[in-house]
């Protein structure tokens, strides 16, 4: 019988644990511990790292795992090249589920930067009111620019007051719908969206509501991975787990 490990925290995870909880499978869905107050899931759950590649490689030995699943945040580079790393040491087949990243429609002005150093440069100048869209992972490297007012929207509050000098903090959890977005950007004054090219639809709404009110977006592009075998339906990751004995990593 499959004993699967979903690498997690996004909601096509979520969508695939609930998946496999009504075929009955045995699988384990881990979390990597960012969030405070992760949602309520169908199947076990881990929270935690693994310590690095050869800590998961050894954890896959150690459960006997048979199909490892990436469904990790785009943006969670260190934690995929692990996977790929760790899922070739222990021999374990690997498949990573993954949103379609966004492409800009008629009527948006995106700024294409390739990462948050890259970002923050380009908010270099005059005073701005932006919306930090990054979650708090990166927010202190703003403190680099600090003459801007920043928008900012954490699923939980934090420890810590960001360290931003000038700022407003909400705290919320999505998805959110592109009328409360618009609102909320014209209720902020804001002139500017700064955002990492996360995909789907649970955080889109702050693109279209930019783009009806014709605000540009500086987008952060999505970092370049290890080569792997790559799905955007849990169907496919399904029909990949009855196969993937027979496929390899």
């Amino acid at each position: 019988m499959p004993n699967i490990l979903i690498l997690g925290g996004t909601t096509e995870a979520s969508a695939l644990a609930q998946a496999l909880a009504k075929r009955g499978a045995r699988a384990m869905l881990s979390y990597a511990g960012r969030v405070a107050s992760p949602k309520a899931q169908p199947i076990p759950v881990r929270i935690g790292g693994f310590g690095g590649a050869d800590g998961l490689a050894a954890y896959l030995r150690a459960e006997a795992i048979t199909h490892l699943v990436d469904a990790t945040h785009p943006f969670a580079a260190r934690m995929s090249g692990n996977a790929v790393e760790a899922a070739v040491a222990a021999g374990v087949p690997l498949i990573a589920l993954t949103r379609p990243g966004w492409t800009p429609e008629p009527g948006d002005d995106w700024h294409r930067v390739g990462d948050i150093a890259a970002a923050v440069a380009a908010l270099a100048g005059p005073r701005r009111r932006v919306m930090l869209a990054l979650g708090r992972m990166h927010v202190a490297a703003f403190v680099e620019q600090p003459q801007h007012h920043y928008l900012l929207r954490f699923v939980d509050s934090p420890d810590a007051a960001p360290v931003l000098p000038d700022h407003h903090l909400i705290v919320d959890r999505g998805p959110f719908d592109v009328a409360g977005d618009a609102a909320l950007l014209r209720d902020h004054a804001i002139d500017l969206v700064v955002c990492k090219n996360a995909g789907g639809t649970g955080a889109q709404a702050k693109l279209i509501a930019a783009r009806q009110l014709g605000l540009p977006v500086l987008m952060i592009d999505r970092p370049v991975l290890p080569p792997r075998t790559q799905v955007h339906a849990v169907a496919d990751a399904l029909r990949w787990i009855g196969h993937a004995a027979d496929r390899g990593v």
